[in-house]
């Protein structure tokens, strides 16, 4: 008898009507089904085609629960590989284990890519379409999984050598690389690739960025600037969405309003994309940036707006001391229906602490959990110790860290002694310090919280018990440094700086401004300095801070109709807070100081805080 002849397709065009394809298309998701496939396949040949068998898989991988299913993806895998015809082979693995990283399974996929390895030699290598996904799997997979994106990335070396990785490769792994937090090695791997597309760029640029969002590293913040300054210098390629929304977020971060405002111009003349995404991004960078009133422009102007949109408007408001503005953008918020998060009341409850809207914050604590069904996390019992022991209800602060479900963790203990600080309450703020100590001992900001306390209230033996501790177990203070932005450029300065090419004006302004000051009668708040020394010493001290010695390089150097605008790694300390205030009246300069928490708008003798920060 004469075998049946079967017309196999083996190209999207030839099977675009054959039956066996519409069968495939409308076929039920159960593994059931997926089994008389799989045998109607090997009957009839087609499992010895790649197009085929990549639709088969494509089955295999939207299936309800995939995990029962590794056999059969197995044999899918070892029939071509067997046979005579293997030679578009690899595409086959490939799919299949990008179709499974794809769909959140990393640990099937990565142990088809092991199988796969194992039948070497008569398996062909790896290529560069085997690796994106499983590097994009062990990126999202947590901390885990980074010894596995290492391994992955010498196996890349191995397999297909420094010189014949494509741009897809490259780009996933400098994605794992600032997604698992190893900036360094992504820059490393960056600065080998001979000619770098877009997405390259845009993977570093986002790291660098990212970077510096998370940890608050400005010299990351730095580097996005001039990597994409590089790019601007070097390459053929135009910025896109993406590339804009890292530089806008570095931007953002360090205070470059100049550099921001550009790429916002940049955004428009060139006719890119305004989604929600870009216009997020903007309102962010504008808030960090003090210029609150473009940022609610843009706002304003965004006809669709998400929780996340929402979030950074608020947290903008909230840094700039607008705290009711912020808690009536949070009801605006609700009854047009957007959804709120943990963030939201992160923020809310942030804005309200800086405001000193008590009643209003632990009202909106206990909602938080009543209404709208979100459970208090430690970002939240944060935001309540922060809320009262600002206003000086240090008692209640401390219950609501003793009370509270999960262990406190040591910025609680940190934000508590902090509010000690100012309401000089050494009682309480001994025991905090006892528990932050044990919880970090090699912090040093937590010893000079303490070394602050017992300063303010002339306890000169526990400052120099403090110091010397610190010094037994080699704890440094974090230096104060303030970066001010004059036409353009960014000037960083550190406490005492003597390293700036305009030294001997800086501090010859500075000389000047402490005689102006002192002839409107500014009195230096001694008790702030750590050191138990002459009263002339510590004045000195005072007047070489960072953000003085930014003040007066930007009287020096910048146009006297432009806001003078400086962000600094630090708390303000007092005494700079008082001087600050007088030299806005006395020079007649509009200074705004971004701090480690919130926003200062000196003008005219006055700040925007109102001396509650």
């Amino acid at each position: 008898m004469k075998p049946r002849s079967i017309c196999i397709p083996t190209s999207p065009r030839s099977c675009q009507h054959h039956p066996t394809f519409l069968l495939l298309e409308r076929c039920p998701k159960t593994l059931s089904a997926f089994n008389q496939l799989h045998a109607h396949f090997i009957t009839t040949g087609l499992a010895r085609h790649t197009y085929p068998l990549s639709r088969l898989l494509l089955l295999l991988s939207s299936l309800p629960s995939p995990l029962p299913t590794l056999p059969h993806a197995a044999a899918l895998l070892c029939q071509p590989l067997l046979s005579s015809s293997s030679s578009s082979y690899p595409f086959l693995p490939n799919t299949l284990v990008s179709s499974l990283a794809d769909i959140g399974r990393p640990h099937l996929a990565l142990s088809l890519y092991s199988r796969v390895l194992l039948l070497q030699p008569r398996s062909p290598k790896p290529n560069n379409h085997t690796f994106p996904s499983l590097l994009k799997a062990c990126a999202a997979g947590g901390p885990s999984w980074v010894p596995v994106g290492r391994a992955l990335h010498a196996h890349v070396v191995k397999f297909i050598g420094h010189y014949s990785v494509d741009n897809f490769v490259h780009a996933a792994l400098l994605s794992f690389y600032s997604r698992c937090g190893d900036v360094s090695s992504g820059r490393r791997l960056f600065d080998r690739i001979p000619n770098p597309d877009l997405p390259a760029w845009n993977c570093m640029l986002s790291a660098y960025s990212r970077c510096c969002s998370d940890a608050g590293d400005a010299d990351s913040g730095m580097q996005t600037l001039f990597l994409f300054r590089r790019l601007q210098l070097s390459s053929t390629f135009r910025p896109n969405e993406i590339t804009l929304v890292a530089l806008i977020g570095a931007c953002g971060d360090v205070g470059a309003l100049g550099q921001g405002i550009w790429a916002h111009a940049y955004i428009e003349l060139n006719h890119l994309t305004m989604n929600q995404v870009v216009v997020t991004a903007l309102i962010d960078m504008y808030a960090k940036c003090g210029r609150l009133d473009l940022a609610e422009q843009l706002f304003v102007r965004l006809s669709q707006k998400d929780v996340l949109c929402y979030n950074v408007m608020i947290r903008g408001l909230a840094t700039h001391g607008c705290g009711r503005q912020a808690v009536e953008l949070f009801h605006r918020m609700t009854s047009v229906g957007v959804g709120v998060d943990e963030a939201t009341f992160v923020v809310v409850m942030s804005a309200c602490a800086h405001a000193g809207l008590v009643d209003e914050g632990q009202r909106l604590f206990s909602k938080m959990q009543e209404d709208f069904g979100i459970k208090p996390q430690m970002e939240h019992y944060g935001c309540l110790v922060d809320l009262l022991g600002r206003s000086g209800k240090l008692e209640e602060a401390e219950q609501v860290i003793q009370s509270m479900p999960m262990k406190p963790n040591a910025i609680l203990y940190r934000s508590l002694l902090t509010a000690c600080g100012i309401h000089n309450n050494l009682e309480i703020g001994e025991r905090m310090i006892a528990q932050v100590i044990h919880s970090e001992p090699e912090h040093g900001g937590n010893y000079v919280l303490l070394s602050n306390m017992f300063a303010k209230i002339c306890r000169w033996d526990g400052v120099m018990q403090v110091r010397k501790v610190m010094k037994e177990k080699g704890i440094n203070k974090t230096p104060g440094s303030s970066l001010v932005e004059v036409e353009g450029s960014m000037h960083e300065f550190l406490m005492g700086d003597r390293t700036h090419p305009l030294l001997k004006e800086i501090y010859k302004m500075l000389d000047e401004m402490d005689r102006r000051l002192h002839e409107f009668g500014y009195m230096p708040r001694t008790k702030e300095v750590l050191f138990d020394v002459e009263e002339e010493d510590k004045e000195d001290a005072l007047s070489y801070h960072s953000e003085r010695l930014a003040i007066a390089f930007a009287l020096l150097a910048s146009d006297p109709n432009v806001p003078i605008r400086i962000m600094k790694n630090l708390r303000v300390c007092g005494d700079c807070h008082l001087s600050t205030k007088l030299i806005s009246g006395i020079y007649r300069r509009e200074i705004i100081v971004r701090d480690r928490s919130r926003f200062h708008h000196f003008k005219n003798w006055t700040c925007s805080c109102s001396d509650y920060w």
